[in-house]
């Protein structure tokens, strides 16, 4: 077998901190930029990566050729596999016999491949065969076993593995190998965990390493629950949420050096990105309790189940009907129960999953040692010379000093080049404190402004689980982007999928004032296409009442929460739009919507009528709660108000589609409910003096309104309309 020196590590960037931050976002190897361009000192070229993956895959395939004990351990672990799949199609597969005649043919034929292998290995090393007549031989067991490859998943693996074996043997290394490679593709699990389990923690173990250190990290925490059905519960989800990922990473590796092996003159392939499960992070006894949060509640707890994934106390929902509600506790594949999980396929281990682990706020932060540990495995973290230069000696004219104080300098330098988490954080307080000593300073502005700072920050961001060293990154952030608009933009670059900000939004303490921070980077809906993008925002929207002070800079997460939830709801295609819609009110946020348009600026009441109007448009069931809970007052004083800032059209359009009921009666009662007006305005006036002054557009729809006022009025008394 090859040496392990001969691995080809993924190309990596020339050492921008853009490139850091994505490894350290996912992975220890995954996370390098896609571009995939390496130092000037260690540039493989491509013939060399070509050479270094088929001198470790030939070299092992070629020990089934030399090696008694290695070709008798392969044969009998795909015996064994074989035997038991073909066990479980007799039981799966008894009232079809035509299948089963179909399926006997096929595991007899690999059986007779199997056997010619080692039948023709053997005359190899005894001579005893004639060098054509084994060529010939060799190519008719190809032929075979490429047409057991492609007819069957289960059988496909073992298949794959002999053609390996075949082409080893034709002396074509390069085939060999893409065929040896096949095998992690058609069924990765199987091949990871029993048939090639030494050769894939040789060449894929690497770069899914930082899943193994995730799974033990939650594997000891999980180890403290006191509740054995809870523990029980929560560790079969982990095991599996693993396992996908392990599995999908395998995958998505073997694909990647199965381009290195295509034809000279291919672009170079981009390196395959394996993040992290996303998690909450409820790890600092600074955050608050999980049941003081969703006892002050006022929606669904569904929603906090869909943030948290945890078991909550029975409390009456307070929802649209008899809502079922959503669980977010883990999203991807079904575990596949046939053995080994060999039946994974291309088009489910690529699919994303989440785990949300309940943590109660008792248990106290992981030690000092385990962070370091999680802060070291990260790739080699690189600044360039010239940033650093930049750095130390930026000068400014309308700077008091031409030079950065020796401490910021040497804080800076850590912050982008340190792979140890505690003078990481150590630093963010250094910076902070030269920020607040002179405020608005131009040339530390310039200098914390510099993009490998910006990144630098951004990775200590993800890791810390320090919520005072969290909040000053927030703050400064929030302090940077006000001042400079391209530092949003590093900041959505370098992390498209905002795992930084659904890890902060999970907190407990820190969520209201990531929401500013995500708010003042206006990230657009591409960038939050998973569906827990939305409990995560009705809980902002539900907390976020009082206005978040970072620093110099304040804001509400109400505005916040909103600009968001415009983009969940109306920022896709239809189809993405309504579904978010419908999980808006699965968790109880149209309770939350019809609180808001009671309360707050006209703007963020016509947002909320704006938010409602979406989620009647998904779900038109909705209407009769509507009409039955709805402030009408709050609604006219809208259309009158609004009208004069021209935003009124919302409010108009809501009023419009609650006339809509199934029924009559219903109908008539909520014209009822409008009847007594707004601040001592008749209705009918409102909507008349509306109609003189309406768009062409809205003649109709307030001539319709007025004119079922009228007609309900006229059943009473006569009417001057």
């Amino acid at each position: 077998m090859a040496s392990k020196a001969l691995l080809p590590p993924p190309l990596s960037s020339k050492g921008s901190s853009s490139s850091r931050f994505k490894r350290i976002v996912g992975s220890v190897s995954e996370r390098s930029n896609p571009k995939s361009n390496v130092s000037e000192d260690s540039t493989m070229d491509e013939a060399s990566v070509i050479s270094a993956v088929i001198g470790i895959l030939s070299g092992y395939i070629g020990r089934y050729v030399k090696d008694d004990s290695f070709r008798r351990t392969i044969r009998d672990k795909c015996n064994s596999f074989l035997n038991r799949t073909r066990t479980k199609q007799d039981s799966d597969d008894i009232d079809n016999d035509n299948d089963n005649e179909d399926e006997d043919e096929i595991f007899v034929k690999m059986d007779f491949c199997m056997e010619k292998m080692n039948t023709l290995i053997e005359d190899h090393h005894q001579g005893t065969k004639k060098q054509v007549t084994m060529m010939k031989s060799i190519r008719s067991s190809i032929e075979v076993l490429t047409k057991i490859a492609s007819s069957k998943s289960y059988l496909s693996s073992c298949a794959e593995l002999y053609l390996a074996i075949a082409y080893k043997l034709l002396r074509n290394d390069r085939v060999s190998s893409k065929h040896l490679l096949q095998v992690f593709c058609y069924s990765p699990n199987l091949a990871r965990t029993y048939l090639l389990s030494d050769l894939w923690e040789h060449l894929f173990l690497p770069h899914v390493l930082h899943l193994k250190i995730w799974y033990t990290s939650e594997f000891e925490f999980l180890s403290n629950e006191v509740h054995v059905g809870e523990k029980e519960k929560k560790m079969k989800v982990l095991n599996k949420v693993y396992n996908e990922k392990m599995d999908s990473g395998t995958y998505l590796f073997a694909m990647y050096y199965k381009q290195w092996l295509k034809v000279s003159g291919a672009s170079v392939p981009p390196l395959p990105i394996v993040p992290l499960p996303s998690r909450p992070s409820c790890r600092s006894s600074r955050r608050m309790s999980s049941d003081s949060t969703i006892s002050n509640s006022s929606i669904n707890p569904n929603l906090y189940k869909a943030v948290f994934g945890l078991k909550e106390e029975k409390q009456k929902p307070i929802s649209l009907g008899e809502q079922t509600g959503i669980s977010t506790l883990s999203k991807g594949l079904e575990i596949d129960k046939k053995l080994y999980g060999d039946d994974y396929k291309y088009s489910s281990v690529q699919k994303e999953d989440m785990l949300s682990f309940g943590r109660s706020s008792n248990h106290s932060d992981k030690n000092q040692a385990h962070r370091l540990d999680y802060f070291k495995c990260l790739s080699c973290r690189f600044i360039p010379t010239d940033s650093m230069a930049k750095i130390s000696y930026i000068k400014s004219k309308n700077a008091s000093s031409s030079v950065l104080s020796s401490e910021l300098v040497e804080a800076i330098t850590t912050i982008c080049s340190s792979n140890i988490l505690t003078e990481c954080e150590f630093t963010i307080r250094v910076v902070t404190k030269a920020w607040l000593n002179s405020p608005g300073d131009p040339l530390i502005e310039e200098a914390l402004t510099q993009t490998s700072v910006i990144e630098g920050i951004l990775e200590v961001l993800f890791v810390s689980t320090e919520d005072e060293i969290l909040e000053l990154i927030i703050s400064i952030l929030a302090e940077l982007i006000t001042r400079n608009d391209a530092i949003r933009q590093i900041i959505l670059n370098s992390d498209p999928q905002l795992e930084i900000f659904v890890r902060l939004l999970k907190s407990t303490s820190l969520f209201l004032k990531a929401s500013v921070l995500l708010y003042l980077s206006k990230p657009m809906a591409k960038q939050m296409i998973s569906t827990e993008w939305v409990p995560l925002i009705l809980r902002v929207m539900e907390f976020g009442d009082k206005l978040q002070t970072l620093f110099t800079v304040q804001c509400s997460p109400q505005v916040a929460a909103f600009y968001i939830l415009d983009q969940l709801l109306n920022g896709f295609d239809e189809d993405k739009n309504l579904e978010n819609a419908r999980l808006v009110l699965s968790l109880g946020g149209l309770t939350l919507l019809m609180k808001r348009v009671q309360e707050g600026e006209i703007h963020e009441r016509e947002n909320s009528v704006s938010m409602i109007l979406c989620c009647v448009r998904a779900e038109g069931s909705c209407r009769s709660y509507l009409a039955e809970n709805i402030n009408k007052s709050s609604l006219l004083e809208l259309i009158v108000l609004g009208r004069k800032q021209s935003s009124s059209r919302y409010a108009l359009s809501l009023l419009f589609e609650l006339l809509y009921l199934d029924r009559r009666t219903k109908i008539t009662k909520f014209l009822r409910g409008l009847k007594d007006g707004w601040n001592g305005l008749n209705t009918m006036h409102i909507f008349f003096i509306y109609l003189q002054k309406a768009s062409p557009e809205e003649k109709p729809l307030v001539a319709v309104i007025l004119l079922m006022l009228d007609l309900m009025v006229i059943s009473l008394n006569l009417s001057d309309y």
